[in-house]
C-alpha cells in the first residue's frame, strides 16, 4: 500500500478513537502514535491499518489495550530527586512569600498517571509548610486522561516497590500501612488537599489561578501545533508570580515571551507577565494569547473575561469570520489558533450542533438576538447526547449597525437530565400513589375478611368450648369406667391368687389345656418339675413340650377326656424331672366345663410317688 493511503488510514483510525471513544490524538506526534499502533498490530499478527480497525470494530477489549499503550503511564515518587531539591530551594520559598497572609495555595498536576506525582508534592509541600498549615491552605488538582490511572490514584494504596523513592522517615510520616495486604496508603487527612480529575490538555479548560504547575514528560507526547495550545492554556491558568514544573525532555525554546527559566536543568520555568506599552490588543476573547502581555486596558479585561467565561462562546464578525473563541469553546468544538480569521461557514461549528449560518443572518438583518433551547449533540457516534441553550445575539460598538455576533453555547445536559429525572419521579410517583390506592383498597378488603374470619374464629371457639365440655363430661364416664375395671382388675387378681392356691393343693404340678389341647395354665409346681417358665409354655400345643414326662402316654388320655370318654382317667408314668433324674409320676386327667356344661378343657395333676 502507498504511504498516502497508509496515512488516510491511520488520519480515518485517529477519527475513529475521536469519534467512538472521545480520545482527540490528532495532536499527538505521529511519529509516536504509529509506532505503539504498530505494536499491537504485531501482537494480533495483522498487517495493514485497516485491518486492525476491522479488529477494534469487533473486540471491543482491544481499545483498553490500545489506549494504555498510547497513554504510557510512567511515574514514581520523587522521580529525578536534584529537581524536586530545586523545586524546594528555588520555587517554594518565593512562591509562599508571594501568597504569604495565609492566602490559599493552588497546585495542578498535569497528567498525574496513578498518583505517586501529586503525592510527591503533598509531602514536599507539607515539609515546607508544616501539616497544620498545608491543610489549611494547600489544594492539589491532580488531572489525567486515563480513567483507570486515575481510579488507582484515587485509592492512594502503593506497594513496597513503588514506594522505592520514600524514605523511612516520609514512609512513617505520611503513609498507614494497609490491613490485610504488604500496601501502604497515603494519610487520610492529607488526601483530602488533593482532588483528582479526568482532563484532556488539548481539549478541556485549563484549572484556573494555579500557582505552581507540574506537567512532567506530558508535552513530550503532542506535535509543535499542540504543544504550543497547551503551553498558552498553562500560561493562562497561571497566576503571577506563577511557576512551571516540566519533564527532562521538555523545552520551552519558543515561548520566550510566556515563561523564563528558574533553573533550565531541572525544567523550573517562572510565568511572564510583560507589560508592552503602544502594542495592539489581542483578539477579543482569544484563549491562544494570554491578556497579561498588553496593557490592562478595558478591551484587555473584556479579553480575559470571555476566555474565562464558564460557557462556550464565539464572536463572528460582520464579514463572518470567525473573530474570537474562548477556552471553553476552542475545547468543546476542538478549534486552533488557525481557525481565527477562517470564514465562520467553514468551520463544523457553524453547522454542528446546530445551522447557524441562517440564524447568524437572521440576526444581522432583523437585529435582534435569537435564543435556540435544548439542541442536541451527539459528540461521539455512541456516546450520549448533550443538549445546548444557544443564544445568538448582535454585537454593538458606538454605531447602531452591529460590528458581529455573539453566539454563546451554555451546556444544559445536567439541567435537562435533572428535568427528565424530575418528570420520571413525578410519573413514579403518581404510579406509587395509584399503587398505594389499590393497596389501600386491598387493605380494606383484607380488613373485612379479617372481620368475618375473627366472627368465625369466636364461633369456632365456642364449639370448642362445648366439645371441651363434652370431654370432660366423657372423661369423667371413662374415669368412672376405669375404676370399675381397676375393682374388676382386683377381683381378678384374688380369683388368680385363689385359684393358684386351689390347684397347689391338688397335686405337684398342675397343667391346664384347652380343647384344642393347647396349654392355658402352667402352674408353678409344672415349672419346678419340669424346668420350663409359664411364659414359655402357655399358648403351644401339649405334644410340643419337650419335658421330661412322656406325653405320648399322656395325650391319649386328655383325647379321651375331651371326647366323651371317662371324664376322669389316671395312671403311673415313669419321667426324668428337671434335674435328670427318674421319677414315678401318678397322672391324673379331669374333665372342665364351661358355664353351659359343655366341656372346655381338661385339667392335668402330676403328683411324684415315692419309690417302694
Amino acid at each position: 500500500m502507498a504511504n498516502s493511503d497508509e496515512d488516510r488510514e491511520f488520519e480515518d483510525l485517529l477519527l475513529m478513537f475521536k469519534e467512538t471513544r472521545g480520545f482527540d490524538f490528532t495532536g499527538y506526534k505521529r511519529s509516536t502514535l504509529i509506532r505503539r499502533v504498530r505494536r499491537r498490530m504485531d501482537a494480533r499478527k495483522l498487517t495493514s491499518i485497516g485491518e486492525y480497525r476491522d479488529y477494534l470494530e469487533l473486540e471491543p477489549d482491544e481499545f483498553v489495550r490500545l489506549f494504555d499503550s498510547l497513554l504510557i503511564n510512567v511515574t514514581g515518587f520523587f522521580r529525578d530527586p536534584p529537581v524536586w531539591q530545586s523545586l524546594r530551594e528555588l520555587v517554594l520559598p518565593e512562591l509562599l512569600t508571594a501568597r504569604g497572609g495565609g492566602r490559599p495555595l493552588r497546585i495542578w498536576s498535569a497528567g498525574c498517571a496513578t498518583g505517586e506525582e501529586p503525592y510527591t508534592l503533598a509531602m514536599v509541600l507539607a515539609e515546607a509548610m508544616g501539616i497544620e498549615e498545608f491543610l489549611g491552605r494547600a489544594k492539589i488538582y491532580a488531572t489525567d486522561l486515563d480513567e483507570d490511572a486515575l481510579t488507582v490514584a484515587r485509592t492512594g494504596a502503593y506497594s513496597e516497590r513503588q514506594l522505592t523513592g520514600v524514605t523511612e522517615e516520609q514512609l512513617a510520616k505520611y503513609f498507614e500501612p494497609t490491613p490485610g495486604g504488604p500496601k501502604y496508603t497515603f494519610r487520610r487527612d492529607l488526601r483530602r488537599q488533593v482532588i483528582f480529575g479526568r482532563n484532556d490538555l488539548t481539549r478541556d479548560a485549563p484549572i484556573s489561578r494555579v500557582d505552581l504547575l507540574v506537567a512532567r514528560n506530558t508535552l513530550m507526547y503532542f506535535n509543535a501545533e499542540t504543544q504550543s495550545n497547551v503551553i498558552r492554556k498553562f500560561h493562562f491558568a497561571l497566576t503571577d508570580p506563577g511557576f512551571l514544573f516540566l519533564g527532562k525532555a521538555e523545552m520551552l525554546l519558543n515561548h520566550s515571551k510566556l515563561f523564563e527559566p528558574v533553573d533550565l536543568r531541572k525544567r523550573l520555568f517562572r510565568k511572564l507577565c510583560a507589560r508592552v506599552r503602544n502594542q495592539a490588543p489581542p483578539v477579543a476573547g482569544s484563549a491562544i494569547t494570554a491578556a497579561c502581555e498588553y496593557p490592562a486596558t478595558h478591551e484587555v479585561l473584556d479579553a480575559a473575561a470571555l476566555a474565562a467565561a464558564p460557557v462556550a462562546q464565539l464572536v463572528v464578525d460582520r464579514l463572518g469570520r470567525l473573530a474570537a473563541a474562548n477556552i471553553r469553546a476552542e475545547s468543546l468544538f476542538n478549534l486552533r489558533a488557525r481557525d481565527l480569521g477562517s470564514p465562520f461557514q467553514d468551520l463544523e461549528v457553524s453547522y454542528r450542533p446546530v445551522e447557524l449560518r441562517s440564524v447568524i443572518e437572521h440576526v444581522t438583518t432583523e437585529q435582534r438576538p435569537i435564543e435556540l433551547s435544548d439542541v442536541e449533540w451527539h459528540r461521539t457516534a455512541t456516546g450520549e447526547p448533550s443538549y445546548f441553550d444557544v443564544s445568538v445575539v448582535p454585537l454593538y460598538r458606538s454605531s447602531d449597525e452591529p460590528v458581529g455576533v455573539g453566539i454563546s453555547f451554555a451546556d444544559v445536559t445536567g439541567h435537562r437530565q435533572m428535568r427528565l429525572e424530575l418528570e420520571r419521579a413525578n410519573h413514579g410517583l403518581k404510579h406509587a400513589y395509584e399503587a398505594l390506592q389499590s393497596l389501600n383498597e386491598e387493605l380494606e378488603t383484607t380488613n373485612e375478611e379479617l372481620q368475618t374470619t375473627n366472627e368465625e374464629l369466636q364461633s369456632t371457639n365456642e364449639e370448642l368450648e362445648t366439645m371441651n365440655e363434652e370431654l370432660q363430661s366423657t372423661n369423667d364416664e371413662l374415669q368412672t369406667v376405669n375404676d370399675v375395671l381397676r375393682l374388676r382388675s382386683e377381683e381378678l387378681d384374688a380369683s388368680q391368687a385363689f385359684l393358684t392356691s386351689v390347684l397347689g393343693g391338688l397335686g405337684a404340678a398342675v397343667i391346664v389345656v384347652d380343647h384344642d389341647l393347647r396349654i392355658k395354665i402352667w402352674d408353678p409346681g409344672a415349672e419346678e418339675l419340669w424346668g420350663i417358665r409359664a411364659q414359655e409354655a402357655i399358648g403351644k400345643p401339649a405334644d410340643d413340650l419337650d419335658i421330661g414326662l412322656p406325653m405320648a402316654e399322656v395325650m391319649p388320655l386328655l383325647r379321651s377326656t375331651l371326647t366323651g370318654g371317662p371324664e376322669r382317667t389316671e395312671t403311673i408314668i415313669m419321667g426324668t424331672n428337671r434335674r435328670g433324674r427318674p421319677v414315678r409320676m401318678h397322672v391324673e386327667t379331669s374333665l372342665l366345663r364351661n358355664d353351659k356344661e359343655a366341656p372346655d378343657g381338661a385339667l392335668l395333676t402330676m403328683n411324684h410317688l415315692a419309690e417302694n
